[in-house]
């Protein structure tokens, strides 16, 4: 009731949430920092998504291939206050849900979904498809349990992000 209560303030009708299709996720509880920032921000994801990440990343790093974290866990908090400064600039909600997720239904409440840069590149850009990083993720990162959640034409009606890759818990 808590998140519904959110979307309502932010002026998101969930009816049009349930025929996109878009997927509930609980936030993580249980997180670690993998990454620190030259800002000092810590990335956290699960203990196993961070394994998992430690993992691609040292091999990307043998194949001399430059990939880092841009975002990964966000709480529900946090992506309210991220859709309200959107709507605060003058965006409408209809523009905003194409390229952010609702509160509530982020990848990234679930501490598996990493936003990933690469040198010589402005984060979370489309031209992202068209580097080294990139192109070593399509064939490699599936070995290591990340898939690409937005791919061209997904199901859910984002943009398409070939920065954003999820980990999908292992049982």
């Amino acid at each position: 009731m808590k998140t519904e209560n959110c979307l309502i303030k932010l002026g998101i009708n969930i009816s049009k949430l349930k025929a996109r299709g878009l997927i509930k996720f609980e936030e993580a509880t249980e997180l670690e920092i993998i990454e620190t920032d030259t800002d000092g921000r810590n990335y956290l994801l699960t203990p196993q998504a961070a394994t998992a990440w430690r993992m691609l990343r040292k091999k990307a790093e043998a194949d001399k291939i430059s990939i880092y974290i841009v975002s990964a866990f966000r709480s529900i908090s946090l992506q309210e206050k991220i859709i309200r400064k959107k709507l605060d600039d003058g965006i409408k909600i209809d523009e905003i849900l194409k390229v952010c997720a609702v509160p509530g239904y982020s990848e990234h409440h679930t501490g598996c979904a990493v936003d990933i840069g690469t040198l010589n590149l402005k984060p979370l850009e489309i031209d992202f498809e068209t580097t080294k990083a990139f192109f070593w993720l399509t064939k490699n990162a599936r070995k290591f349990g990340f898939s690409l959640s937005y791919p061209r034409g997904n199901k859910f009606g984002y943009q398409y992000e070939p920065w954003h890759w999820c980990f999908k818990e292992q049982p």
